[in-house]
This record gives structure tokens, C-alpha cells and sequence, in this order.
């Protein structure tokens, strides 16, 4: 007799039905179209980090070069003005959000509720995770440490414990599904003592489950203003997902491909999220901002200052971090909905004051040399000068923040995988010769 682990979770039973249909038209339009298509592949792109292919399949969110991203169709200024907020705030609730992109579709407050209430009875962490963490030096980095927490997780995988009695493919989306929504209901709670114990001398805090997921995070690493609570609704939202061909997104895929459990798939796209050319980059603009103001000795550095600095970084073979997207041909919608709430927030904050310059003379000094296409600011860009400004200065804890945003988007796609039943990822490859001799004259 098949396991039930969790009874009346209505948000299940509404997948569980939404995934035949799906399956159907996937088939039909393999069916018709699969012989077509996509466009060709080029040697540079095989060259340059697969630029421009299409090769995967992400259905939570797109990302367009002009538009910047859309989750299942919706625009970040759609989504602020749409998705269920927590009473009395105005920024929308990550698990709206995360509602939106399973299920395709707009949920409602009773919804929301209903997710926050699961993920709160499932956010008990065993004790060994902690002690795992508790065994690396405090020196390790948080994402360091991170990682090791999700692993140690592991050893609640209910995927791991169904696959090794036998179970039938079809079932694979349920135990997977049970996997990512205890996953995202535990990260919080990982998360919060990873920065207590390095940064708080252990001064850990308990949760509190009345709190919505990301109002109960920022409780935990110890920020209880209203005003606080409203950023990690609004950065773990924005945070979220941003298509398929990301490092951190398609490393889950990939993994999840071999039919790794979540816990190992995000695991791995966690370890592809703490390099410095994707989610730590966030930590790098602080780093350089900081940096720079020391350098030129002062607090309110002029345009003609943060202009010759940024030539001189550049002119030093270095790059100028939170600059530029292998995708995005505008600024990044994300960077523009932080930019707001620090209008609304902190206009008189020196820290944003110096970013504003930053994002005024940064792009065109770059375009000017003629070899950036895309000079303008991504989301790492802003993030850390609004938690610096609540006084979470301990920017080498920001790429745990994206990544416990980024489970969000990660764990809804490999869920549809299972559904899906996916195949395992193994493109073909090939070797400069073979290449040389295919295009000898």
C-alpha cells in the first residue's frame, strides 16, 4: 500500500491534478513538433558558455533581454501589485509567489495561508544538522556551510526513502514534492543559525511560527522591524527564479536529471551560486563600493570620482561587479524594484546615495569603451547597501540570502520535472580537432 506522508494538503491534491493535462500537451507537441527546429548552433556559442542556445525547458519563469523577467507571465511590477501580502504590508509574500509559479496560478490570500501553515508544521530541523554545522571552523564561509547543512538535511529525504523500497516512476513527483516543500520550510531555520552562530556568538533564536516564512527568517536572524521584514518578502521574491539556463537553476536540473534527491540537486546548484560570476557577485559590490570609498577617502565621492575609479578598476583587468548580464540588455527590473523601496525607505541613507551615483556614471563609462554591450546594473547591484542599511553588514552572508530566495524557483522546477518525468541531461560534446577537421576547406 502506497505511504501517505501528509493528509488534506489541498496544494498537492491541486498539482496532482493539473499534471496529466500537462503530460498530454507535452506529448501532443512532441509529437507534432518534434522534428523541427530551434536554430542552428554556432562554434562560438559551443565556445562561449552556450550563450543564446536553446536547451532547456523552464517553466516558472522567462527571461527576455528587454523586458528583463517574467514569472509565469508576469512582470516584477505586476507581481508587486498582484500577489497576496502579508497583512498591513505592501510588498507581496514568497510563498504567493512560489504559489504562482507550481501551480500557474494567481493564488489568493487563503492560498497563501494554507502554504505558510504547511511549511510552518514541516520547519522542525534535526539536531544533527546543526552539529554538522557546528563541525567546520567558524571560519568556513557561510555558503560553505550552507551547503553542508542542506547535505546533512539529506537524511530526511523521503524520495531517498521510497526509491530504495521500490516504487513506480509515476510516484516519483510525490516523495520529490515532499523533499522541496520540507526543504523550504527548513532553510530559514538553516539559514538563521549559520549567521547567529558566525557572526551573534551562537546567540541563536527560536521561530516563530505565527509569522509568515519570510517575516519567522528575519525574526530568526534577529531584525523584528516591520520595515525589515518587509525586504526579505520583497528580495526573497525577486530572488526567486530567473529561468532555466542559470548556473544555480540549471545545476539543480542537471543533477535532478540523475535522479538525485532535492536535497542533493540543491545542494550542487547551491555550490554553482556561490561563485564569484553569479550569486556572489552581491557580496562583490560591496566589497569594491567599500573599497572605493576608502581609496578616495571620502563618504560622498563626486560623479568625476566613481568615473576614474571605474576606469582604473577596469584598466587593472578587473570587472566592475553587479555590472552587466549574460542575458539582460536593460537594468535589471529586480535592481529597480530595490532602488524603489530605498526611495521609499532610506532616501537619505549615504550608502544608497553613493549607489545612485554608481548606477548613474557606471553604464555609460562602460558602454564608452566600447566593450561592454551590456553595462547596465543587475540585482546584485543594490541588495547589500538596503540590508547594510538595517545593519546586516556582514556581507559574506548575502549569497545565503539569494540562495534561500533561489530554492524557491529551483525546487518548483524539479518538482515538475519529476512530474514530467524528465530524462537525464547528456548533451553531446565534442574536441577543438574533431571541430577543425568538420570545418577544414
Amino acid at each position: 500500500m502506497k505511504e501517505i506522508i501528509y493528509t488534506n494538503d489541498r496544494i498537492k491534491d491541486r498539482f496532482a491534478s493539473k499534471i496529466a493535462p500537462a503530460q498530454a500537451e507535452v506529448k501532443a507537441f512532441v509529437a507534432e513538433h518534434g522534428d523541427k527546429s530551434l536554430g542552428e548552433i554556432t562554434v562560438a556559442q559551443v565556445y562561449q558558455g552556450m550563450r543564446g542556445m536553446t536547451a532547456l525547458i523552464c517553466e516558472t519563469s522567462k527571461l527576455d533581454p528587454n523586458e528583463g523577467i517574467r514569472f509565469r507571465g508576469y512582470s516584477i511590477p505586476e507581481l508587486q501589485k498582484l500577489l497576496p501580502k502579508y497583512p498591513g504590508g505592501q510588498e507581496p509574500l514568497p510563498e504567493a509567489l512560489f504559489h504562482l509559479i507550481l501551480m500557474n496560478e494567481m493564488p489568493n490570500d487563503d492560498d497563501v495561508r494554507r502554504l505558510s501553515n504547511s511549511w510552518a508544521r514541516r520547519a522542525i530541523v534535526p539536531l544533527h544538522v546543526f552539529k554538522s554545522i557546528d563541525a567546520l571552523p567558524m571560519r568556513s564561509h557561510p555558503m560553505t556551510q550552507f551547503v553542508v547543512g542542506i547535505m546533512a538535511l539529506r537524511t530526511e529525504s523521503e524520495f531517498g526513502k521510497a526509491y530504495a523500497r521500490g516504487i513506480n516512476k509515476s510516484e516519483y513527483w510525490e516523495y520529490t514534492y515532499e523533499d522541496a516543500m520540507n526543504l523550504l520550510a527548513r532553510l530559514p531555520r538553516v539559514a538563521a543559525y549559520i549567521y547567529r552562530r558566525a557572526y551573534k556568538n551562537g546567540d541563536h533564536i527560536e521561530p516563530d511560527p505565527k509569522l509568515d516564512w519570510a517575516g519567522n527568517f528575519a525574526h530568526m536572524l534577529g531584525y523584528d522591524s516591520e520595515e525589515f521584514r518587509e525586504l526579505m518578502r520583497l528580495y526573497l521574491t525577486i530572488h526567486s527564479d530567473h529561468e532555466g539556463g542559470n548556473v544555480s537553476a540549471h545545476a539543480v536540473h542537471l543533477v535532478g536529471s540523475a535522479l538525485s534527491d532535492a536535497y542533493q540537486s540543491f545542494a550542487a546548484g547551491m555550490n554553482g551560486l556561490a561563485g564569484p560570476l553569479h550569486g556572489l557577485a552581491n557580496q562583490e559590490v560591496i566589497k569594491w563600493t567599500f573599497e572605493m570609498l576608502e581609496q578616495l577617502g571620502t563618504q560622498e565621492p563626486s560623479k568625476e570620482q566613481v568615473v576614474k575609479y571605474t576606469l582604473d578598476t577596469l584598466a587593472a583587468g578587473q570587472v566592475i561587479p553587479g555590472f552587466g548580464h549574460a542575458v539582460l540588455r536593460k537594468t535589471d527590473p529586480r535592481y529597480m524594484a530595490q532602488r524603489e523601496f530605498a526611495l521609499k525607505h532610506m532616501p537619505e541613507d549615504p550608502l544608497f546615495k553613493v549607489i545612485s551615483t554608481i548606477f548613474e556614471v557606471v553604464p555609460p563609462t562602460l558602454e564608452a569603451t566600447g566593450k561592454v554591450k551590456n553595462p547596465y546594473p543587475n540585482v546584485d547591484a543594490h541588495s547589500g547597501q538596503l540590508l547594510m542599511h538595517y545593519g546586516m553588514v556582514e556581507y559574506d552572508f548575502y549569497t545565503v540570502l539569494f540562495g534561500v530566495s533561489r530554492a524557491l524557483g529551483v525546487l518548483a522546477n524539479l518538482i515538475w520535472d519529476r512530474a514530467l518525468a524528465m530524462p537525464i541531461e547528456r548533451p553531446g560534446s565534442s574536441t577543438t580537432e574533431l571541430l577543425k577537421q568538420k570545418f577544414k576547406a
